[in-house]
């Protein structure tokens, strides 16, 4: 990553763990010699780098199209080179039937990823893609973005009452990560299935809540 911010906070929670057990480099997917650098030796890759902010990517177009698109390229064809053993690819449900840009670069992630299976030749690496919903209480989730504008602003904001998103749970996004790399034959797409809800009827079950915890404390 990137992110040097990040990668501070992540070595100070993983201080007490054995030396050497965890490295933390700092580079970019669009850096295909950084790229290939941290790849060497590497058994098992989840490749999670991308734009994922729909307002971000449908401003700046490029921008997500260097690291969603050029960014997987960079990461297949390391991953190719070392022969690693399975590279497993972290899409969206935004992919389906894409009508942003964020959504059509992680389609073409996936086609990226999935299309390497087909060309790879003599090289034993595997590789598939998993689809995610709203991963509830990641970075980027709508609900912390709901409870926030509520807090905040006293309102909720959501731009069309019919939209609906896929949820699930952070240990169930870690599982199919872990099961989809155990069970892969290579090129194939997993997707959980997932329950689905209305953005409107979560806004409201929120601003429910958040009411009736002002009502307990006074």
């Amino acid at each position: 990553s990137r992110d040097e911010h990040k990668q501070f906070l992540l070595q100070e929670e993983f201080e007490n763990f054995p030396v050497g057990l965890i490295s933390f480099l700092l580079g970019d997917v669009r850096d295909k010699e950084r790229v290939m650098m941290a790849m060497e030796g590497i058994d098992i890759v989840f490749h999670a780098a991308a734009l994922k902010h729909v307002p971000f990517c449908e401003y700046n177009p490029f921008e997500a199209i260097k690291t969603n698109v050029f960014g997987t390229q960079n990461v297949v064809e390391s991953a190719r080179h070392y022969n690693i053993d399975r590279l497993i690819g972290i899409s969206t449900d935004k992919a389906a039937s894409p009508i942003n840009t964020m959504g059509a670069t992680k389609l073409l992630a996936e086609k990226i990823i999935m299309s390497a299976e087909e060309y790879k030749g003599l090289r034993k690496t595997l590789f598939c893609a998993v689809r995610f919903g709203n991963v509830i209480g990641s970075r980027g989730s709508v609900i912390p973005l709901f409870v926030k504008q509520a807090i905040e602003n006293n309102e909720i904001c959501v731009t069309d009452p019919e939209m609906v998103r896929f949820f699930m749970s952070i240990p169930q996004a870690v599982n199919l990560l872990f099961k989809s790399a155990y069970l892969t034959k290579g090129g194939g797409l997993f997707i959980l299935k997932m329950p689905v809800i209305r953005l409107m009827d979560l806004a409201e079950c929120i601003a429910g809540i958040l009411d009736e915890k002002k009502l307990i404390n006074r």
